[in-house]
């Protein structure tokens, strides 16, 4: 069942990015999602200027992420970047800064559209959103739980974001001998989990370490997921020292 509340199409799509030494991390994939979903949305494509003005804000920033967004003007798709720095711990916390979410029910969930309004959420809200009883996303990441030591995480279904890390996580999972299930997931099913944790282009992997104020264990698989997405952007780029441990 569809959300009661629609987001305000005047206000665009927007795309977050990390910026790794002055360099938007997965700049082509964002860019890819976008496009396909400003063709869905408004029939029209993404505007030209786009990759160059990401890459011209991002300069100088050792680590942050710099944001796109994407809305229709007077004749035109419109685009405004704005790039900034970020607090080191706040990419690939560890266990300590891991996150305490509360669940809430939101019908249909957020979608597959990244829109700019977020008025659906309450402002610094962080929740585990539900349809009846399956878990979607959180309001700013993608959710995985790991159980017997295979990982599962909710299938694409036009209620949650396609999210970028959530697919760079599921390719390295794979990589490393790590069975991947793409299905539906219950919260009684999470509260069982031996780990969960939440993907994003910002935080990369964060461990989840209460659900509605039950613990969740802390576990070894999201340590290794993390090393090796670090290990990721590392293969172009030189990364901060802050950037050269595990999660």
């Amino acid at each position: 069942m569809p959300s009661a509340v629609k987001p305000d199409p005047a206000r665009g799509l927007f795309e977050t990015l990390l910026v790794v030494a002055g360099e938007p991390v997965e700049i082509e994939a964002h860019l890819r999602r976008l496009t396909r979903s400003l063709k869905i949305l408004y029939g029209e494509a993404l505007p030209p200027q786009a990759a160059d003005l990401l890459r011209k804000a991002s300069p100088g920033v050792a680590l942050g992420r710099v944001r796109l967004t994407v809305a229709p003007g007077a004749e035109r798709l419109t685009c405004e970047v704005h790039a900034e720095p970020i607090e080191p711990g706040l990419h690939l916390p560890r266990w300590e800064e891991g996150a305490d979410v509360r669940c809430r029910r939101l019908p249909g969930g957020l979608g597959e559209h990244k829109w700019a309004d977020r008025s659906r959420l309450s402002p610094g809200e962080q929740p585990l959103l539900f349809d009846d009883d399956d878990v979607l996303e959180a309001g700013w990441a993608n959710v995985f739980s790991v159980g017997n030591g295979a990982v599962f995480t909710p299938p694409l279904d036009g209620r949650i974001l396609p999210g970028i890390t959530r697919a760079s996580v599921i390719e390295i999972a794979r990589e490393e001998g790590i069975e991947v299930v793409e299905r539906r997931i219950g919260r009684e099913e999470l509260l069982r989990a031996d780990e969960v944790f939440l993907t994003s282009s910002i935080r990369g992997i964060q461990p989840i370490r209460s659900v509605d104020g039950v613990t969740i264990p802390r576990g070894e698989v999201v340590p290794v997921l993390g090393e090796r997405l670090a290990r990721r952007y590392r293969t172009s780029r030189t990364l901060p020292a802050a950037l050269s441990s595990s999660a």
